[in-house]
């Protein structure tokens, strides 16, 4: 665990002096002043915060907050930041990352670091493109979806990041628009106490290459009808009226109307983010309407580096040698003459 601070910080005291190079309009401005936000909140020292990133857009990151970092190479943030936080575990580790850079090249790097539970988080920013390198579909681009490299349409499906993390045993997930700022800091704060790896994925406008590519779910017009915010242990509603909600109609989440058919709050479904099934989990990562977002899974359990501080406890207690010299001097030994 990180070490608590006496100080109180503000977002100017997480604001390097680097011009912010990304384009206008781009939401990634939003996610860089809620980031900035909520590391105050988190009461660890600024010289205890890591950012490293891989490339693309979203990977300038380290450069605009004002903590140690660094910008690695493509696709292997992962394995840096999983170095890093091995090597300091009172550190407190930021991957930032796109879909581009962890899903393709990346990907490998990605489904482990999941899979293993370092005390680490993740932020991916999903703009459904290759930003950085003009436009090219990535792997998370719709089918029939026109790009640069794909002038008459992508033909290739697209990986959807939730599916992909709790198929590769994520206990933390999360997701939500980029023009949500307040829900987003207060996200972060929590990915920062969770115990494990966190990963929020950022449905991020991109309005170069990309532009309003989740606008149907996030347009301020129709985000509270289109998405459903969760709550652990609450339930399962939306709508502006609040009068929406789900249930479980077999092996099928239904949309209801509360007042309807003789439905009421008591019969709509209570999210339970801390199960250890991730069943409904994954239901709730695959439902279409309404869009699930906030933190969809967050179960603890022994994260990699306390296994494998049981594991080295284990052998020492068993073990012989308490130094090097008593392996060398041990069993058949000869001398060189």
């Amino acid at each position: 665990m990180q070490d608590t601070i006496e100080k109180k910080y503000t977002f100017k005291d997480f604001t390097s002096d680097q011009e912010v190079r990304w384009c206008p309009g781009c939401d990634d401005y939003v996610i860089l002043r809620a980031m900035q936000k909520a590391l105050p909140e988190m009461g660890v020292k600024r010289e205890d915060v890591v950012f490293i990133s891989g490339i693309g857009c979203s990977s300038r990151f380290p450069y605009y907050i004002d903590t140690y970092g660094m910008h690695t190479i493509h696709g292997r943030a992962a394995a840096v930041s999983s170095g890093v936080k091995m090597a300091n575990p009172n550190l407190s580790v930021w991957m930032i990352t796109g879909d581009g850079d962890s899903l393709a090249i990346g990907g490998n790097h990605f489904i482990h670091v999941l899979r293993r539970n370092l005390d680490l988080n993740i932020v991916l920013f999903n703009n459904e493109i290759y930003g950085l390198t003009k436009g090219q579909f990535s792997p998370t681009s719709l089918i029939g979806q026109k790009t640069r490299s794909s002038p008459y349409g992508n033909t290739q499906p697209p990986f959807h990041p939730g599916e992909l993390a709790l198929g590769a045993q994520a206990r933390f997930f999360a997701r939500l628009g980029g023009n949500s700022p307040k829900e987003m800091t207060q996200l972060f704060i929590d990915a920062h106490k969770f115990k494990g790896t966190s990963l929020i994925e950022i449905l991020q406008n991109c309005p170069i290459f990309n532009d309003g590519c989740f606008k149907e779910v996030t347009d301020k017009a129709v985000r509270e009808d289109k998405q459903m915010f969760l709550d652990h242990g609450k339930p399962m509603i939306f709508g502006k009226q609040r009068d929406k909600g789900i249930i479980l109609n077999g092996l099928k989440l239904e949309v209801v109307t509360i007042g309807e058919n003789g439905i009421t709050e008591d019969d709509i479904l209570v999210h339970d983010a801390k199960c250890k099934d991730n069943t409904l989990h994954y239901m709730l990562v695959k439902l279409q309407y309404p869009l699930a977002t906030g933190i969809i899974r967050s179960f603890e359990e022994d994260t990699f580096e306390e296994r494998e501080q049981m594991l080295t406890d284990e052998v020492q207690k068993n073990s012989k040698f308490s130094k090097v010299d008593d392996l060398f001097f041990s069993g058949e030994t000869y001398e060189v003459s």
